[in-house]
């Protein structure tokens, strides 16, 4: 697609980006700089807390008209918490930009967390935390981070605990919105076929009178703490969950495109990755594995995920092992990374073409590097990278030395 951006900062600091799509149908929201690792001892959770009772009242909505506006026309309201941001937004008709723009303004400057509102929802979300440890597959995700960055608020788990939710109160979530969700420290994005002008002069009336706190937010500086080995959890699963990984880069460091790479050719979605033949297709050892690169801003963990039987942990760790070896010890052959190239520019193309994906990724970028790299940039950097690059990444993150091993069983 044809990428024209349009950027603009406000006079309390927010900013706006802006992506000109070919639809009719648009999507816009705020994103905050207020996620789990932001979060003071005894607040664990709070994030996420916070992004559910946003939808329960504000200064002059009630919960039901909150949930109605977007609805009545068609459109959805949505949110999400995660460890570095909180997102609201909204999907709809481009006619509808103002309406969406307001309400979601209205959510994050004007909600008021009324405690009746609390006191219904926050058993909702223990139910949400509670059936979220009957889930090991996502579950041990959270642990394997828990592991690596162990005494830091980044390796939180988002859902927090049944104990802080059930003693979480109004004061509680004001005293933590005040804190963090200041417009200086927010994105408000635009993906939509909407003129810039208008979009511009619309935000800026609804955001005229909120003015940045004269406090400084900054987040908990990363020190990880070395975890390699094997570490076992006894959790009586029917088969065993494992991940193997490690932290990571940094978004300063150049390597972090290099890792891209190697991350979608060892277990990326293709069922010709490595790790997928080597596991499923020639052992039949597992039904899934993959790998994921989670990225932040000052670091980013790389993880290996598979499930198997509980006799099988041996050997599939043993494959895992052999094929990282392979790409460390031995740079690709030109065929070989001409073949890997190929396939990741055509999965950040089709990717591309989600637009709700598109618009939130280029929200997070905007937030917290100022910047929206798009698929053209992206594909520019990657073919910057050799065989012998790669090789050098791998031969640094791969060492199995230096890599953390979490067993569920």
């Amino acid at each position: 697609m044809a990428e024209q951006v349009n950027t603009y900062q406000f006079k309390n600091g927010m900013r706006l980006i802006h992506f000109v799509s070919p639809t009719n149908v648009a999507y816009c929201g705020v994103s905050i700089a207020a996620g789990t690792r932001n979060e003071e001892q005894g607040e664990e959770g709070m994030a996420h807390f916070c992004e559910h009772m946003m939808f329960k009242g504000t200064e002059k909505r009630r919960a039901w008209h909150i949930i109605n506006r977007m609805e009545a026309v068609g459109g959805d309201l949505n949110a999400y918490t995660n460890k570095e941001e909180t997102v609201v937004y909204a999907a709809f008709m481009k006619e509808h930009f103002n309406r969406a723009a307001e309400l979601i303004l209205d959510i994050v400057f004007h909600s008021t967390f009324p405690q009746h509102e609390i006191d219904k929802e926050r058993e909702v979300i223990v139910d949400e935390i509670e059936s979220y440890q009957d889930l090991p597959a996502d579950l041990i995700y959270d642990h394997f981070e828990n592991l690596i960055y162990k005494g830091h608020s980044l390796g939180h788990d988002i859902l927090g605990t049944a104990d802080n939710v059930r003693r979480f109160t109004t004061a509680d979530a004001m005293r933590f919105t005040q804190r963090l969700y200041r417009p200086d420290k927010m994105v408000f994005f635009v993906f939509g076929n909407i003129d810039f002008k208008k979009i511009k002069n619309t935000v800026e009336r609804l955001v005229e009178d909120i003015v940045p706190p004269t406090h400084e937010e900054k987040a908990n500086e990363i020190i990880v703490t070395p975890t390699s080995g094997i570490h076992t959890e006894m959790r009586h699963t029917h088969q065993a969950h494992v991940m193997v990984g490690r932290a990571a880069y940094g978004s300063k460091d150049d390597r972090r495109i290099a890792l891209y790479f190697l991350n979608n050719l060892v277990g990326g979605p293709g069922m010709n990755s490595r790790l997928n033949i080597a596991l499923r297709e020639r052992k039949g050892l597992v039904y899934t594995v993959d790998s994921t690169l989670t990225n932040y801003t000052d670091t980013s963990t790389w993880a290996i995920y598979f499930g198997c039987d509980l006799q099988d942990v041996d050997r599939c760790l043993s494959l895992v092992h052999r094929e990282l070896r392979k790409l460390a010890d031995k740079p690709l052959s030109d065929k070989q990374f001409q073949a890997a190239l190929k396939q990741i520019e055509g999965q950040i193309g089709v990717a591309c073409d989600n637009f709700e994906n598109y618009a939130l990724d280029m929200a997070k970028s905007f937030l917290h590097y100022n910047r929206f790299e798009g698929m053209e940039d992206t594909c520019r950097r990657l073919k910057t990278l050799t065989p012998q690059r790669v090789q050098e990444v791998a031969q640094d993150i791969f060492d199995e030395r230096n890599l953390t091993t979490l067993i569920f069983r």
